[in-house]
């Protein structure tokens, strides 16, 4: 190996684990920051839990853009939403079964779906726009109030409820001022190791001749959703199964939303015909499959080990085409 190609991957590798341990630092801060200004727990629980674990993918996104690598950025907010399910829900779900009990998840998969959809239909003329990005933005303002205003009224009782705010007030509870300074610190780690990781990236797939789009689709998609990955096992293994759904659904309405929003601003761009042919159905197929395991059957919503081995395998097929793919180019 060339000490050419070394240095891009020590920083895509070490960009990768200070990427996931800052996410820790930054979610751990703004929690007890929230605490302090009297935010409800369970308001906590949506936007830092939900959408805090995506922020490792909207600042990867934001610096591949502003390094003009749109196909990183827009591979990233895709890849990361099958990543989610294909991986983080098919592991976690061999590892324990997952009952979906929630009233809410049920209302928040359809929506989850449904700007999916509207996604799609923005870039099927085959650009991001800003026009598209703005948009999206605004998609996101309308979803986040929907979802307040929803959790606001939520009975205490419901599962994800219970499970949500169990799991905020487990979280430590630090000084405002040392609150602050943990979301500050965490935030500015987040964008240098979200830069060096990008970097890295762009590096080695033009070493390898590799389209960004492939590396923002694999490497980055998983790296980045490994904080959702752990806080799914975590979650499993102590019996909070609607928290792994509503995890991942809080961090893929975030990918679309926010993440996606981020290139089409910051880089309009041509988008690589594959996405609006394999990898935004794809996405589309894997969220349309995970609505329909959390729909009740004979009473139960149970997402299973053979539900998550047929979520598995499928990510892994997928991982398959992309290398088709890559060889063929």
């Amino acid at each position: 190996m060339s000490t050419t190609l070394l240095l891009p991957i020590i920083a895509l590798i070490i960009g990768l684990i200070i990427l996931v341990w800052s996410s820790d630092i930054f979610i751990d801060g703004a929690a007890s920051t929230a605490k302090h200004f009297n935010i409800s727990p369970l308001i906590i629980g949506i936007v830092v839990l939900g959408f805090g674990t995506s922020m490792p993918e909207m600042l990867v996104s934001t610096m591949a853009a502003l390094d003009n690598s749109p196909g990183i950025a827009i591979g990233n907010a895709v890849g990361s939403n099958i990543v989610n399910i294909g991986l983080v829900l098919g592991v976690t779900a061999l590892i324990a079964p997952i009952l979906v009990k929630s009233s809410l998840l049920k209302r928040e998969l359809p929506v989850l779906l449904l700007v999916s959809l509207i996604a799609y239909g923005l870039i099927l003329d085959g650009t991001l726009s800003v026009t598209d990005g703005i948009i999206l933005i605004i998609l996101l303002i309308a979803t986040l109030v929907w979802m307040i205003k929803v959790n606001k009224n939520i009975d205490p009782s419901d599962p994800l409820a219970d499970e949500t705010l169990s799991e905020v007030n487990s979280m430590p509870t630090l000084s405002l001022r040392k609150g602050i300074l943990f979301l500050i610190i965490g935030l500015t780690i987040l964008i240098l190791s979200a830069k060096t990781m990008v970097w890295g990236a762009v590096e080695i797939a033009h070493a390898f001749g590799v389209p960004e789009l492939i590396i923002g689709l694999t490497i980055i998609a998983v790296g980045t959703s490994l904080p959702e990955l752990a806080a799914s096992i975590s979650a499993a293994l102590k019996n909070e199964a609607d928290l792994v759904i509503g995890n991942i659904v809080g961090s893929n309405l975030f990918n679309i939303l926010a993440v996606l929003a981020v290139p089409a601003i910051l880089s309009p761009s041509t988008l690589d015909r594959s996405i609006l042919t394999v990898d935004f159905p794809v996405m589309l197929g894997f969220t349309a499959v995970m609505l329909l395991m959390a729909l009740p059957y004979k009473g139960q919503a149970l997402v299973n080990a053979p539900k998550g081995l047929l979520l598995s395998l499928a990510f892994v097929a997928y991982l398959g085409v992309l290398y088709v793919r890559t060889v063929t180019a």
